[in-house]
């Protein structure tokens, strides 16, 4: 299961009216609206209609139910998803296969949805309702950690909603090295996949002033910029992007950073050919993401260095 997972959901979950009272309805809600709110982002089928259901002021959404919708916008955790069905659907059963048709296309973690709806597809395991998540495998599959391979392909698969999604990408790690084939080639790869996001976001490199091994921690500045700028260069280039890169005269630990979510990476985005080799990346609380941000803000503090690449 990835760190952050995106679901689709029936209107029907924030509809008093599908539950059996409306404490009930809120109790669900209030679930929800702590995974969704760290963790998740749901999809806003047929670009857009799905959230526009929600206009509907006859309907009665409970009050947690609109709260975290707005919450959800403020986050811009509803991201977009192409109609896959002829027509719009009416009800929460089109709703559903509307989702499904949309798990088709791109795979989602889930559909979540209420009892009545979920009813009919009781052998499809995508679709789970509101009252029995704790049985779906997908949503027991959460974990606030993921070990995986040190590979390229690995990472792009654990970041596949991040990179997709994400409005802003921090990348802080000491030993960013492009020139280091063998550990950091591979992270220009992930700069070079974001040509396909017609909204590009905002990037940010961040690794240490000094430059080589051994315990010579002196800043080196130029020697930073002329090992970094080629490869940087060509990557904005290919995807469109425009980048910052700070150099601090230390950094410890390696995190990638968004506005979605923030990872602890023990070995930063260093891939390895050796056989076996894993890592373990853990998401960060909000207030550990939000402090680790504050800490490599040129606002609060200021780097050896900073310069600007741009692609556009």
């Amino acid at each position: 299961m990835a760190l952050l997972a995106e679901y689709a959901l029936t209107p029907g979950v924030f509809d008093i009216t599908s539950y059996s009272s409306e404490e009930v309805c809120g109790l669900h809600l209030q679930a929800l609206k702590e995974v969704l709110l760290h963790e998740g982002l749901v999809r806003n089928l047929r670009r857009g209609e799905w959230a526009r259901t929600f206009e509907d002021s006859a309907r009665p959404w409970h009050g947690r139910g609109k709260e975290l919708l707005k919450k959800l916008w403020t986050q811009q955790r509803v991201v977009p998803a192409d109609s896959v069905r002829p027509t719009t659907p009416n009800t929460d059963g089109e709703w559903c296969l509307e989702a499904l048709g949309s798990h088709a296309a791109l795979p989602l973690a889930g559909i979540i949805a209420t009892d009545a709806t979920a009813a009919p597809h009781a052998a499809n395991s995508s679709v789970c309702s509101v009252s029995r998540l704790a049985s779906a495998p997908w949503w027991a599959a959460r974990s606030p950690s993921v070990r995986l391979g040190r590979t390229l392909v690995e990472y792009q698969s654990a970041l596949d909603a991040v990179l997709r999604h994400a409005n802003s990408l921090i990348f802080i790690d000491p030993f960013i090295d492009p020139t280091d084939h063998h550990q950091y080639g591979d992270l220009m790869q992930i700069l070079v996949s974001l040509q396909s996001r017609s909204l590009k976001p905002r990037i940010e490199i961040h690794r240490a002033a000094w430059y080589g091994g051994g315990n010579d921690k002196r800043p080196r500045v130029n020697d930073v910029v002329a090992a970094l700028t080629p490869a940087i260069e060509t990557a904005a280039k290919t995807a469109g992007l425009s980048l910052e890169v700070f150099l601090w005269n230390d950094i410890h630990d390696r995190y990638l950073i968004t506005d979605l979510i923030g990872i602890s990476l023990p070995y930063g985005f260093g891939t390895t050919r050796a056989p076996n080799a894993f890592t373990t990346w853990t998401r960060l609380g909000r207030d550990d993401r939000d402090s680790v941000q504050r800490e490599f803000d040129p606002a609060y503090r200021q780097p050896r260095h900073r310069f600007t690449v741009r692609g556009t």
